[in-house]
């Protein structure tokens, strides 16, 4: 297709991936990095039949709901790409997503939407975040004019992949998604590894030594890393033990060794180098032990206010019986079973339900089980009539939503209420159409995990139609 441009397009709304949406001429046009309320010039480069995509070829008027970013890497990054628009309207179209969502996608009723419950924190709130060595590094237009005057350029990154390109990495120098010390970890074991020569992976030769770094903390103050590597020498033990003695703060100091053609180290053993193979999180006086791979909630205050408004939702008696589906490593399951007669949690993945486990016990809750395997091929009658049926289920599934034989059997076996906890308000809707053929969906609260993204967790109370 020939590019062309549109002229004064005004951005009427926020869709999805980040993306602004305006009009015209019929057709509905996306472009990134562009605010409800701005006038531009739009490059279009992709036009199908009602669409068209473009990006921002002049800023004619901004809105006035625009703000500078604080990061340099804004732009590049593919992160935040929010971070030029104000928290409070970020917050207004994050519940419109969800109020649009279940009037366009859903064909159920729904009261009124609870007002968002925003993020305390828009900077430093992630406790986890995964970096990629690579000696292919995202040149910027800086770089080019240096190398183009005849400077050596270090081709060596250590930061997120350029979206689109698996093969470039875009070297990060502050981020401001997780609080120090993770910038001045990544930082200097970059220097250390530039210095000492360790080779940064290369993923279209799949040659290199030093492929992934993974930094987490704790709301108890604890702090892991992981370091991920292709083989173990004496070099790349000098490195973990620099590590240990420059940063004595953190707890859990590990590295893995991965020579696969993927970054996935789920199926990989786990080294401890020094300190504990976890860290510890608490929530309401509960402890959870936090592997290297396991899943926690990435936002620690937004997860409890999530965590507290499923429980409020679900309203549990000591005579029901739960069930938390997708359960993860029972975080939920655990955080609700004061409250219930027993709780049955399901997950996929093995090693989450070891963990889930684990918490029961090191909490004292004796009134779990949990149970690993395909939520399609578990959750059966038979699976039920072992384990009881539920009065109160909780659903938290991936971003795909539920398989349709997860919703056909919570509709055979018609729980008093359901409490579906959604990343997804799209494929929420779709599931909640399913369900309301016997129920009635009577709450919803969107909540806000991700402050500078188009992400937003939200829970759907459903309450069956004839009790």
């Amino acid at each position: 297709m020939k590019y062309y441009t549109i002229e004064n397009l005004e951005i009427t709304d926020a869709g999805a991936e980040g993306k602004a949406v305006g009009k015209h001429e019929g057709l509905t046009v996306f472009v990134p990095y562009a605010i409800p309320g701005d006038i531009i010039d739009v490059q279009v480069f992709k036009k199908k039949k009602g669409y068209a995509e473009g990006y921002i070829k002049e800023l004619k008027k901004a809105s006035p709901d625009r703000i500078e970013p604080v990061c340099q890497h804004f732009g590049l990054c593919g992160g935040c790409k929010w971070q030029l628009l104000g928290y409070e309207k970020q917050l207004y179209y994050k519940q419109k997503q969800v109020y649009d969502n279940f009037k366009h996608l859903g064909k159920f009723d729904f009261p009124e939407i609870q007002p968002i419950i925003g993020s305390e924190k828009q900077y430093f709130y992630r406790n986890k975040l995964e970096f990629t060595f690579s000696d292919l590094r995202w040149l910027d237009d800086n770089d080019r004019q240096l190398q183009e005057a005849g400077e050596k350029i270090v081709p060596e990154g250590l930061g997120f992949h350029i979206p689109g390109k698996f093969d470039k990495v875009l070297d990060i120098q502050k981020c401001y998604l997780q609080a120090d010390p993770a910038n001045d970890i990544r930082l200097t074991i970059k220097e250390y590894a530039l210095q000492h020569q360790i080779p940064f992976f290369n993923v279209r030769k799949h040659e290199g030594v030093l492929r992934n770094l993974i930094i987490r903390n704790s709301s108890t103050g604890e702090l892991m890393v992981i370091v991920i590597m292709t083989v173990k020498n004496e070099q790349t033990m000098a490195l973990m033990q620099f590590i240990a003695d420059r940063f004595p703060e953190i707890t859990s100091l590990q590295y893995c060794i991965n020579t696969k053609f993927n970054d996935s180290i789920t199926d990989l053993e786990i080294i401890p180098f020094k300190g504990k193979p976890y860290m510890m999180e608490e929530m309401e006086g509960l402890k959870f032990k936090v592997g290297p791979v396991s899943f926690y909630q990435t936002n620690n205050p937004q997860a409890y206010n999530l965590y507290k408004t499923a429980r409020e939702f679900a309203q549990i008696g000591p005579d029901d019986i739960v069930y938390d589906l997708y359960t993860g490593s029972g975080t939920i399951a655990n955080f609700v079973a004061r409250q219930a007669k027993m709780v049955v949690g399901i997950e996929y993945v093995d090693e989450a339900i070891v963990n889930a486990k684990e918490n029961s016990q090191l909490n004292g809750i004796t009134n779990t089980r949990f149970f690993a395997g395909d939520m399609a091929k578990v959750f059966t009658a038979d699976f039920i009539r072992e384990n009881g049926t539920p009065d109160i289920v909780i659903t938290d599934p991936p971003r795909a939503g539920m398989h349709e034989k997860v919703v056909e059997q919570l509709l055979n076996i018609a729980p008093k209420r359901i409490v579906y906890v959604s990343c997804n308000p799209a494929t929420q809707a779709r599931d909640l159409t399913l369900l309301c053929q016997q129920y009635k969906v009577t709450r919803v609260q969107p909540v806000d995990m991700f402050p500078h993204t188009q992400h937003v967790e939200n829970v759907a109370l459903l309450e069956r139609i004839n009790n």
